[in-house]
């Protein structure tokens, strides 16, 4: 049974991490500086007397420009540093759940099911999916592919030419939370309703002025549309 104080939560100071401490104020939540996903030595000792029966893996380095400029800081945290994490948790019979990303699609289709072909455009998203490869060769896990964002919308402008089923980080962490305690294992997609990211700004602030821009113009490669089927998560979670 899911027990937030037996549930150590990696990147608990980042915007998911700091909604999922919200929602479960009694998870275990150490810095990055006590807890450091590529130190594995460091891992256990400070997990040595700390009683973790679940490991929720949200730390990541996630900007794809700048992962463009330093790629192997990104095979070092997102898959060393989530291999880590698997042995971590094997060690321990830890359940583990992983956050992957939507972008693991080429982009060229819709509405993506769980078991549908993954080929990612872009760095970020390869060291997401090497992550994700780990995570799916030890079995009591569960890998959450999704998208989100700040309460509002954080640029000038949206794209108009990407599709995607991006929700607010209160969504999608409240979506989340309830399918940890629905006990599930393998991918789930999480995600709302399909539109462009445009349409998406525009529901966070109807009454603001954005611009609608094409993802073409990026300055780096952004796939077209990688919005997902949740009907999984609809059966498994909103039953």
């Amino acid at each position: 049974m899911f027990d937030p104080a037996k549930t150590l939560l990696t990147g608990g100071s980042g915007l998911l991490g700091t909604e999922l401490r919200r929602l479960l104020p009694d998870l275990i939540a150490p810095s990055e500086e006590a807890f450091d996903i590529c130190d594995p030595s460091g891992m256990s000792s400070w997990a040595g007397g700390v009683d973790v029966d679940c490991v929720f893996h949200a730390a990541a380095f996630i900007s794809p420009p700048k992962i463009d400029e330093n790629p192997l800081k990104a095979i070092e945290v997102n898959i060393c540093g989530t291999a880590n994490m698997v042995q971590f948790c094997a060690k321990r019979k830890a359940k583990l759940v992983y956050v992957c990303t939507d972008y693991v699609f080429k982009g060229d289709g819709s509405l993506y099911k769980e078991d549908d072909p993954v080929l990612p455009v872009n760095k970020y998203a390869w060291s997401k999916l090497g992550g994700e490869c780990a995570v799916r060769l030890y079995e009591p896990s569960l890998i959450f592919r999704t998208t989100f964002g700040p309460p509002e919308f954080p640029y000038p402008n949206a794209f108009a030419d990407q599709w995607t089923s991006r929700e607010p980080v209160a969504t999608i962490a409240g979506m989340m939370v309830a399918a940890l305690r629905a006990e599930l294992t393998g991918v789930l997609h999480v995600g709302g309703p399909r539109k462009t990211v445009y349409e998406y700004a525009k529901i966070l602030h109807p009454d603001r002025e954005i611009g609608a821009v094409s993802r073409l113009n990026a300055g780096f490669a952004v796939p077209g549309d990688t919005s997902l089927d949740t009907e999984r998560y609809r059966r498994l979670v909103e039953q």
